[in-house]
């Protein structure tokens, strides 16, 4: 079985899907360095959920003025 088939796209889910990616409790358990960073990049390009973001500590303050 070829893994490459199914690539994560943080553009094809919405921002609330997304954010219960990023803010799950396992989260590094369940989901790939990769796949996190590139879904709190598409939140932060989008601008939601970002004082949730630095809140958590996810996104640095460097982010927010972007």
């Amino acid at each position: 079985m070829n893994m490459d088939t199914e690539r994560f796209n943080a553009r094809e889910l919405c921002s609330r899907k997304l954010w219960q990616l990023v803010n799950a409790p396992s989260r590094q358990q369940q989901t790939d360095e990769t796949t996190l960073q590139e879904a709190i990049a598409e939140l932060s390009t989008r601008r939601h959920y970002l004082a949730q973001l630095q809140e958590s500590g996810i996104l640095g303050d460097q982010n927010a003025d972007a």
